[in-house]
């Protein structure tokens, strides 16, 4: 069977009964044995990358951090580094009665384009703006990349363009670096984009090319438009390693920020990380990233909105990119506008799926509640979709069977630290922001 070839829906759901739940839309979770049962070292072996990959894209991050500094002000006091603090959420824990300590990771906070996007999204643009200036002999791998900030660089960049599809986060990040650096950028944004995430990516001169249809359509129009054009590079995030690898980066960074805050997960008391998922290139990334430092030390769980779990789809049946939700009569309607995806990545669903330990699913509701929660208790704002991973700890614990699998009592999960991968949100504009606290006050 090809990519997309026709899929017997009636055949497949007989098979695999929990297609009906969720085409029921109820919240529920699943645990993956081919992952619990498959020593770390065996999955990454699966994948065709290693920590080598992901260190020489932590070396171009390196060399492009000037740059990044002298033209990004909020990059500045990083050095021209993005990354994200790591934070406790003790108070929101209490409130939740969750098990074990419940953390953030940050990535709404990152630099330049305040989501987890601005990883694997510049990430590609930066690489894709070295080989160009290397072939033309503007830089070398030893220069000082402000280089790059003059009139020479953008005069070349300008006669190539940058395309890519998306719900909004990944094109703010793809947009706003590809622009800066001189470069023709499109972003064709899918129905759910939100109107604030199009009207910043004009402010920096981007073009948007608006869809009545969903991410995989806006993708598709973007791929096919590049795929004329030999002058355009499309970032596929569906599909490209270059995404990924950058995404992976938060792995190495990820294990100093751990040292620094006296963490030390074990394989007897893992750290249980929950990533919200949409086609997978980000929280894939971030996993791959993580178990190739960690091993069996880190657990790493996917959580999608009710209405988009396509990678539980996808993986559950084996059909991976084949399957979409809306061809199980699920709508793909969700205010988790950042994971409202209908197919998976290819790409990430058949090669990490031996490191992944399980997908949950949250509705929007539980969204909404859990971020004003979030402001209530922590003072921190963040978007609906950014939300997902905080329902993680609560749900492992009804589990025992997964918990059996890893050789866990049931109370066990006291003892571990659980990290939430928070995505997105520092740059939804006060007035949005303001109206997601009130419909989360009014749910709770």
């Amino acid at each position: 069977m090809t990519t997309h070839d026709p899929v017997d829906i009636v055949a497949v759901t007989e098979q695999f009964p929990l297609i009906k739940d969720l085409q029921s839309l109820k919240e529920l979770s699943w645990f993956n044995p081919a992952a619990t049962a498959t020593p770390a070292a065996e999955g990454l072996a699966a994948v065709g990358l290693d920590e080598a990959d992901v260190r020489d894209a932590a070396d171009r991050l390196q060399r492009f951090a000037p740059y990044l500094a002298e033209v990004f002000p909020d990059a500045a006091k990083t050095y021209g580094i993005i990354e994200s603090p790591l934070v406790g959420l003790p108070n929101l824990q209490s409130a939740l009665n969750q098990p074990g300590q419940l953390w953030a990771k940050l990535d709404s906070h990152l630099p330049i384009s305040g989501s987890i996007k601005a990883r694997g999204g510049i990430y590609e643009v930066l690489a894709h703006a070295e080989k160009i200036a290397l072939d033309a002999g503007l830089i070398t791998l030893d220069s000082d990349y402000r280089a790059l900030n003059s009139p020479a660089a953008r005069e070349l960049f300008s006669q190539h363009k940058i395309a890519v599809g998306s719900t909004g986060n990944l094109g703010l990040s793809i947009g706003i670096m590809s622009a800066t650096l001189g470069f023709q950028a499109s972003v064709h944004m899918s129905a759910d984009a939100r109107q604030w995430k199009k009207d910043r990516l004009r402010s920096h001169g981007v073009n948007v090319v608006e869809y009545e249809s969903d991410y995989s359509v806006a993708v598709a129009q973007g791929r096919a438009e590049a795929d004329g054009d030999p002058m355009t590079h499309f970032v596929d995030d569906e599909n490209s390693v270059t995404l990924f690898l950058g995404y992976a980066v938060a792995g190495l960074r990820f294990a100093g920020q751990l040292m620094a805050h006296d963490i030390r997960p074990t394989v007897e008391r893992p750290l249980f990380v929950y990533l919200p998922c949409g086609v997978g290139g980000g929280p894939g990334g971030v996993a791959f990233g993580l178990k190739a430092v960690l091993g069996d030390a880190v657990r790493c769980v996917f959580v999608e909105p009710t209405h988009s779990p396509a990678m539980l789809l996808g993986v559950h049946t084996g059909l991976h990119d084949q399957v979409s939700v809306q061809g199980f009569g699920i709508d793909n309607v969700t205010a988790a506008d950042g994971l409202a995806v209908g197919r998976p990545s290819r790409f990430v669903g058949r090669r990490m799926e031996k490191l992944l330990d399980g997908f949950l699913t949250v509705d929007d509701d539980n969204l909404y509640r859990l971020i004003s929660l979030l402001d209530e208790t922590e003072g921190i704002r963040i978007e609906p979709s950014a939300a997902a991973g905080l329902v993680g700890p609560a749900r492992l614990a009804e589990d025992e069977g997964y918990l059996g699998w890893l050789g866990l009592a049931p109370g066990a999960l006291a003892e571990c630290v659980h990290m939430a991968w928070v995505t997105g949100g520092s740059m939804v504009p006060e007035e949005e922001m303001a109206g997601y606290l009130a419909q989360g006050v009014a749910l709770r």
